[in-house]
């Protein structure tokens, strides 16, 4: 059986799914509208319906076990509330304390970094919020695990919770398409 893998930029607002098999999510958005996926095809990881950026498909199993292993780093852009500081980009970068299904957790020391340039990302000109709420920032955040929500998780626990989040990196694989794009590739490795 021959497999087939995708690269895609999911866009705000779409959950990571292909099908409606719930029936609480009706009217929501699903990857099958951006794109016609042979039967089989999973998400490997999954973004939250808020999130966006790149997002791997593939129809093979083993494949989409491996990437979500934590031998391979995901990296994230969050802008947050307020202007990040040294000291929270140190607390992440050592591992804070968040919930997961009801018990503390401490995250795995990252990379984590401000950052001020995002013209090499193919980003939907997407405004959080109005100045008038005060300033905002961007971060960059690589992580080796994939918990729940994580990365809006240790945000908030330094002080500056995550208004927009994009994934713009897994292993080697960069987001380089334009925002809803979908292409088909040989291998995810």
């Amino acid at each position: 059986m021959k497999h087939h893998h995708f690269i895609l930029h999911k866009p705000y607002g779409y959950l990571s799914q292909l099908i409606n098999n719930q029936n609480k999510r009706r009217n929501k958005r699903l990857l099958g509208e951006l794109f016609d996926f042979p039967e089989g095809t999973m998400a490997i990881g999954r973004l939250d319906e808020n999130s966006e950026g790149l997002l791997l498909l593939t129809t093979n199993g083993k494949v989409s076990e491996e990437i979500r292993s934590a031998k391979y780093e995901k990296e994230y852009y969050a802008q947050v509330d307020g202007i990040i500081n040294p000291e929270a980009i140190k607390q992440l970068q050592e591992g804070v304390e968040i919930g997961i299904n009801g018990k503390k957790y401490k995250t795995k020391p990252c990379k984590a970094k401000s950052i001020t340039n995002l013209d090499h990302i193919p980003l939907a000109d997407r405004k959080v919020r109005d100045e008038r709420h005060g300033p905002t920032s961007w971060l960059s955040i690589t992580l080796t695990e994939g918990k729940f929500r994580q990365v809006r998780k240790m945000t908030a626990a330094v002080g500056f919770p995550t208004l927009r989040l994009v994934r713009v990196r897994i292993a080697n694989i960069k987001l380089n398409c334009s925002v809803g794009e979908v292409y088909e590739v040989n291998n995810l490795h």
